[in-house]
């Protein structure tokens, strides 16, 4: 897509009345059932979004499932999304907003820039930012330093949260540990179970033991 040329076509239209190639990313930071229903619903309306439009040609969309967006390292498809940008394959991209593409605020710069540079736009809909408006390098500047900070305030809290149960005595996540059960936040031992986990270390300790004293 020739930039120049469609932010100067943009002047007298709208996005959604350009012809491009435009495809989507959609990803959730957690693999628990109420985000991959949020997955579900962002393929979907994503996809009946981009067809629904007589002027877009659909281009499958890329997803990645259970990645935190504080960085960009490890998210394989959005990767493979930004290659195939750079080759021509599509000419913008969709996604929901700014913290589905990065909380990073030097990733996101650095991946719309470089997606731009090889004439490919990114359309970040709740934020309403398009970057192929002039001024949504600021904009986006703006709107990544705060999903940025707000990933930073979220993380102190969980720390907080840890340390206080820690000095609570109080026990977080799952209770399933055989042996024992949760009882008012606490780990207690359950004897009916405790009986197979003392003998399994009884047997253990018995074979280490039988194990040294031949060595010996």
């Amino acid at each position: 897509m020739d930039i120049l040329k469609t932010r100067e076509q943009l002047r007298s239209c709208s996005i959604y009345d350009l012809p491009l190639r435009v495809t989507f990313y959609a990803r959730v930071s957690t693999d628990k059932d109420a985000q991959l229903n949020s997955l579900d619903n962002q393929i979907s309306f994503y996809s009946n979004m981009i067809k629904k439009n007589p002027n877009w040609e659909y281009v499958e969309g890329y997803i990645d499932e259970g990645l935190s967006a504080i960085s960009t390292e490890k998210r394989e498809n959005f990767h493979r999304m930004v290659t195939d940008g750079e080759n021509g394959e599509f000419d913008m991209i969709i996604t929901k907003e700014i913290s589905r593409f990065a909380r990073n605020t030097l990733d996101s710069i650095r991946f719309t820039r470089e997606l731009l540079h090889f004439g490919v736009a990114v359309f970040f809909q709740n934020d309403n930012i398009n970057t192929l408006d002039e001024d949504s390098e600021l904009r986006l500047t703006i709107m990544s330093s705060i999903a940025q900070d707000e990933l930073r305030k979220l993380s102190s809290r969980i720390k907080f949260g840890h340390q206080q149960a820690i000095k609570d005595h109080v026990v977080l996540g799952n209770s399933r540990i055989f042996g024992y059960r949760k009882d008012n936040k606490r780990l207690v031992i359950d004897e009916e179970e405790a009986k197979m986990v003392r003998e399994l270390f009884e047997r253990y300790v018995c074979r280490i033991f039988r194990r040294e004293t031949v060595e010996y």
